[in-house]
């Protein structure tokens, strides 16, 4: 069957709307979101299997274990992937203790990653000395640690609270990390805390493009009856400008809810906190 010739006045009409296909495709990619295991620390300490299983039923689509995770032998972190392949979620990263990220620890914590097929493996804090210098020698950690974990093909990450927007000098100590770091390192963006100290995510997130990969979506609003208890969409944080940044130029791979406690039970808060994510649209 003869096939009509694509005319030159027909071509140059399809390339004229390849780029907006393009975009049209990318916005219809939805960034995953998980949950942050510390969300559900006491449940996921008396039944690790069957939290992972609620969580899993509620529909997220992923989770990052926390620093007790480090104490599971080998075989413990492959059963929980095999759990995970079964519930058809993924582990996204995990977060560590400094000290798990050091040249002692750093060979555990790339097994045990690898056991749970995990990309991520982020330093959820760290206890610098006095002063900026201090800050720097975090960084130094941060490049050590990324160099033996890309050998393996992880990535290393840093998770911040208050303390890292608080500026010492006048300079953030976020400022330091992320200039001191190779582009490699993820900057994972906890929000509240953020907010708290008085950044705005946001811009944070447009001052280092491709850097913020995963974003702790726990909100905050002042008064000591609010902080961080409360839910997602209860406090301050402008979601629809701090996502609209971390996926515009970001470089947001997932989500990942994060409660610190409220006014229901664990597994109650984080249903709750996913069903007004989805309320929201996004």
């Amino acid at each position: 069957m003869k096939t009509k010739p694509f005319s030159r006045r027909s071509f140059l009409a399809f390339s004229a709307l390849m780029p907006w296909a393009w975009r049209a495709a990318a916005a219809a990619v939805k960034i995953p979101i998980g949950i942050e295991m510390y969300s559900v620390r006491d449940e996921l300490k008396k039944d690790p299997q069957g939290t992972v299983r609620a969580i899993a039923a509620m529909g997220y689509q992923g989770l990052e274990f926390y620093a007790p995770y480090f104490e599971w032998s080998h075989a413990q972190a492959k059963e929980m992937k095999k759990l995970l392949d079964d519930l058809g979620i993924r582990c996204f990263s995990t977060h560590n203790d400094a000290s798990y990220m050091n040249q002692e620890h750093i060979q555990n914590a790339i097994d045990l990653n690898l056991n749970l097929g995990n990309k991520y493996v982020v330093m959820a804090s760290s206890q610098p000395k006095p002063g900026l210098d201090g800050w720097r020698e975090i960084a130094d950690a941060l490049n050590f640690a990324a160099e033996k974990l890309e050998e393996s093909g992880l990535k290393a990450g840093y998770h911040n609270h208050q303390l890292e927007f608080t500026p010492v000098d006048g300079v953030r100590p976020m400022e330091i990390l992320a200039k001191n770091t190779k582009p490699s390192v993820m900057l994972q963006l906890d929000v509240g805390t953020c907010l708290e100290a008085g950044s705005d995510p946001a811009a944070w997130i447009r001052a280092n493009p491709g850097r913020i990969r995963s974003v702790h979506c726990k909100d905050w609003a002042p008064g000591p009856d609010k902080g961080y208890s409360v839910l997602f969409g209860e406090g301050i944080a402008d979601w629809k400008a701090i996502f609209a940044a971390a996926e515009s130029v970001g470089g947001a791979e997932y989500y990942l809810m994060e409660q610190e406690g409220s006014r229901y039970s664990e597994l109650e808060t984080a249903k709750k906190c996913l069903e007004l994510y989805h309320a929201k649209g996004f």
